[in-house]
């Protein structure tokens, strides 16, 4: 018989179980990032040129929304 079967019989509660977090290492994290940055130095470029495409966009559909 499992100790879980042998709990429910005696009628206790089922065990706590321990859960453990996982460490995030955030300096690791930052030297990745910038390590990726310094490698790849257009990407900065690219991810602003595409927001301001994006809310230019946004902002041409909803001016064409409200005509």
């Amino acid at each position: 018989m499992g100790e879980a079967k042998r709990r429910k019989d005696l009628g206790l509660s089922p065990r706590q179980k321990q859960i453990e977090i996982p460490k995030i290492d955030k300096d690791e994290i930052k030297k990745k990032v910038r390590l990726t940055l310094y490698k790849y130095p257009i990407i900065p470029f690219i991810f602003y040129g595409f927001a301001i495409l994006i809310l230019i966009l946004g902002i041409v559909f909803a001016l064409k929304f409200y005509k």
